[in-house]
C-alpha cells in the first residue's frame, strides 16, 4: 500500500516529477542535462526573487547547503551570529564549531523565534560579519520573521544567510527586497522533488566575499569550483545527480507554472485546513501563533491519545507523520504539508486521522475534522 508521506520532508512526489526521475540516465555533461540544469538555475532566481543572484545545485543534502553557505562567506577572522529557534539552528552552530568558525547563538524557546528587537539589541553590542537564521525549523514548526531581520540588518554590512530548507518554494522569500545574501535549501521539501540535492542562491555580495577570501576549508563545497559549471553545465567539476536534477527541473517548472503568489496562497490555505481539522478534534498547536509556518504544523496530543499508538495506526491507515524531537518526543507529532499536495490528499489525510482516533476509542464527533478542512479549502 502506498502511503501519503506527511513528515517534515521528504514531501510526496508528483507523478510528473517521478516520470522525470525515471527517465534514462544521461551523461552529466550532455546538452540535455545542461538544458535541465540551466532551466532549474534560472527558475530558482525567480522563486527567491533575486535578479542577479548566483544559484548552485549540487548533489547532497540540506546539511551540505548549510556548509556551502557558511564556509564560503565566513572568513578566519569573522564572527557569526546564529538565530536559533530549534534543532536546525543549533546544527548551524555545530557546523561552525566543526570548522573553527567563531559563532555566537541567540536561542529562542522552542515554538517561538527571536524577536527582531533582540537581534537589533545584540547588533548594537557586538560586531558580527555574518548572521544566519532558519526560516522554518522543522523541529518546532516556528517560522522566523526573516523580512524584519533584514530590516534590522539593512546598511550594516553584515552578510545575511537564510536557511530556507522548509520554506523556499512554499513561503515567500525575497532576496533582493529583504537584503538576503544567501538562501540555502534542498529539493525535497516545498519544491516536492526527491531528496538528494543541495541548493543555494548567493547574492553578488556573497560571491564577492568568497572571492575576497584566499581559501576556504572545503573542496567540494567551494563555490568557486562550482561557479564555472553553473555558468556552463556542460563543463565538469564533479558528477551531477543527473536524475535528481532532471526531476528537480520538472519540480521548478511546475512551481513556475503555478506561480509563486498562487503557490504561497495555496500553502497558506492548506495549513489553515489542517489546523482547523485538528482543532475540531481537540488538538492544540505547539508553535506560538505569531510564528506558525505554512509548511508544517506541530499538533500536541489531547489527553488520552498515545503518540506511538497514534502514529502506528495512522500509518496503517495510509498516512505517515513524524514524532517530536528531544523534550517534545511523545507529546506531539510533526505534520508536513508542503510541495504539491492536492485537495484530495489533504482530505484523505484528515479522514485517516479521524479513522485512527476512532480505532483508538478517542471520543469526538465523526466527520467534524473533515468538515472543518473542507470549509477552509473551499
Amino acid at each position: 500500500m502506498e502511503k501519503l508521506l506527511l513528515i517534515p520532508g521528504p514531501s510526496p512526489v508528483h507523478p510528473r516529477i517521478l516520470a522525470a526521475l525515471a527517465a534514462p540516465t544521461i551523461a552529466h555533461t550532455s546538452p540535455e542535462m545542461a538544458a535541465d540544469m540551466t532551466a532549474a538555475l534560472e527558475g530558482l532566481k525567480t522563486i527567491v526573487s533575486s535578479a542577479a543572484g548566483e544559484p548552485f545545485i549540487i548533489a547532497g543534502a540540506g546539511t551540505l547547503s548549510m556548509e556551502v553557505a557558511i564556509l564560503n562567506v565566513a572568513g578566519p577572522n569573522d564572527r557569526v551570529l546564529i538565530l536559533s529557534q530549534g534543532y536546525f539552528g543549533d546544527r548551524m552552530e555545530q557546523i561552525c564549531r566543526s570548522f573553527g568558525i567563531a559563532a555566537d547563538v541567540l536561542r529562542a524557546p522552542w515554538g517561538s523565534a527571536i524577536p527582531p528587537a533582540a537581534l537589533a539589541d545584540r547588533l548594537g553590542k557586538t560586531r558580527y560579519d555574518v548572521v544566519s537564521v532558519t526560516h522554518v525549523d522543522t523541529s518546532t514548526g516556528a517560522c522566523a520573521p526573516v523580512e524584519s531581520y533584514g530590516r534590522a540588518l539593512k546598511d550594516s554590512g553584515i552578510l545575511y544567510i537564510v536557511d530556507g530548507v522548509c520554506a523556499a518554494g512554499g513561503i515567500d522569500e525575497r532576496m533582493d527586497e529583504w537584503g538576503i545574501d544567501i538562501v540555502l535549501t534542498a529539493a525535497q521539501k516545498a519544491f516536492g522533488a526527491p531528496p538528494g540535492l543541495a541548493v543555494c542562491v548567493f547574492s553578488e555580495r556573497a560571491v564577492a566575499k568568497r572571492k575576497s577570501l584566499p581559501s576556504v576549508p572545503a573542496y567540494y563545497s567551494d563555490i568557486l569550483r562550482w561557479l564555472p559549471i553553473m555558468k556552463d553545465p556542460k563543463k565538469y567539476f564533479s558528477t551531477h545527480g543527473v536524475n535528481e536534477i532532471r526531476a528537480f527541473a520538472e519540480a521548478v517548472r511546475m512551481l513556475l507554472e503555478e506561480g509563486m503568489p498562487a503557490r504561497i496562497d495555496r500553502h497558506r490555505k492548506t495549513a489553515r485546513a489542517f489546523r482547523a481539522a485538528l482543532a475540531a478534534l481537540g488538538f492544540s498547536l505547539f508553535t506560538e501563533t505569531p510564528y506558525l509556518a505554512d509548511t508544517i504544523s506541530v499538533p500536541v496530543y489531547p489527553a488520552g491519545v498515545d503518540d506511538a499508538a497514534f502514529r502506528t495506526v495512522l500509518g496503517r491507515n495510509g498516512v505517515v507523520v513524524a514524532g517530536g524531537l528531544a523534550e517534545t518526543a511523545g507529546k506531539l507529532f510533526r505534520l508536513g504539508h508542503m510541495g504539491n499536495l492536492s485537495r484530495e490528499q489533504i482530505l484523505f489525510a484528515v479522514e485517516a486521522v479521524e479513522k485512527t482516533l476512532i480505532e483508538l476509542s478517542y471520543p469526538f464527533a465523526p466527520g467534524s475534522a473533515v468538515a472543518a478542512a473542507r470549509a477552509e479549502l473551499g
